[in-house]
């Protein structure tokens, strides 16, 4: 089989498998991302050489426990109390964890945009590895999953339009740059990029969210003008924010040495290679959404 029919066999596997996960029920987007996360730090340790058992140990529980405190207390309290005859509340300030766990994962991407701009950096200490692993990794998923539910309940169309806007930027940031590409983005990085691809993709992704406003999300005429604005400005956040986490990906695997973060999607690498972008993006879009929630 060759190489480009395996990377579109792959990724086509790929797309359903988000696809239905998202749009089957709340649960199986919870459970997909679930799995992702634990492969995507199998991959990470491998990285930066961490104890895999630990990692995914750390990881999984706390996306579970978050997960849960945060959108099944109810019923997770009833487990509990039913099951060691109990009087367990789990009812917390939910508002109140999600802005510490978010102040934790800006921190840590701070950390990682100066780590990516650092040149003489090429060794990582093991206290640095486990801060990533916490919120370069572990945390954007918890992201990924409460920008889902948006300010109520769980609403696939803001995932996917997050996703289509992602695979809008990277398709047409690669096709401009192959094209048209002269002057190189982050050549010392990742030696491909180019700034004419980078706009390329930014431009296209903002229509793709003028689209997405219009014909997907569909709201009310009302609030047509601000869905427009929302939706390009998200655009605009994947377009910046997306090629700082592929960059940022990039610079741990050329301290590495190695070309993917893994193998188990042929002809595209690993998990972390298709989610690089969306795990960077994600925290971001949930503060611009905090910020949207204030000021309305």
């Amino acid at each position: 089989m060759n190489e480009t029919l395996k990377r579109t066999i792959s990724g086509a596997v790929y797309i359903a498998l988000l696809l239905t996960s998202i749009l089957f029920s709340t649960e199986s987007f919870i459970i997909l991302f679930g799995v992702f996360l634990i492969i995507t730090i199998y991959e990470f340790s491998n990285i930066v050489n961490l104890n895999k058992v630990f990692s995914i140990l750390f990881g999984t529980v706390l996306y579970t426990v978050i997960i849960l405190i945060s959108h099944y207390n109810k019923q997770t309290s009833k487990f509990l109390n039913e099951s060691f005859n109990s009087n367990i509340s789990l009812e917390t300030n939910i508002k109140q964890m999600d802005l510490i766990l978010l102040a934790i994962t800006l921190v840590v991407s701070i950390k990682c945009i100066i780590f990516l701009f650092y040149d003489s950096v090429q060794k990582i200490s093991t206290s640095s590895k486990y801060l990533y692993l916490l919120g370069y990794i572990t945390l954007p998923f918890l992201f990924i999953v409460k920008i889902s539910f948006g300010t109520h309940d769980y609403n696939p169309k803001i995932i996917l339009g997050l996703f289509v806007l992602i695979w809008t930027n990277d398709t047409f940031a690669y096709l401009v740059g192959k094209s048209m590409g002269k002057h190189k983005l982050f050549e010392r990085v990742s030696p491909k990029k180019t700034i004419e691809g980078f706009i390329g993709g930014a431009v296209f992704a903002a229509f793709a969210g003028f689209l997405i406003s219009k014909l997907y999300i569909k709201p009310n005429p009302e609030f047509s003008s601000m869905s427009i604005i929302i939706w390009t400005s998200i655009a605009l956040i994947v377009s910046i924010f997306g090629t700082i986490g592929d960059l940022i990906e990039s610079k741990f695997k050329r301290i590495a040495g190695v070309k993917d973060s893994g193998s188990i999607m042929p002809g595209h690498g690993g998990i972390l290679d298709r989610l690089d972008s969306v795990i960077f993006v994600a925290p971001i879009i949930f503060l611009f959404y905090q910020i949207l929630y204030y000021v309305s």
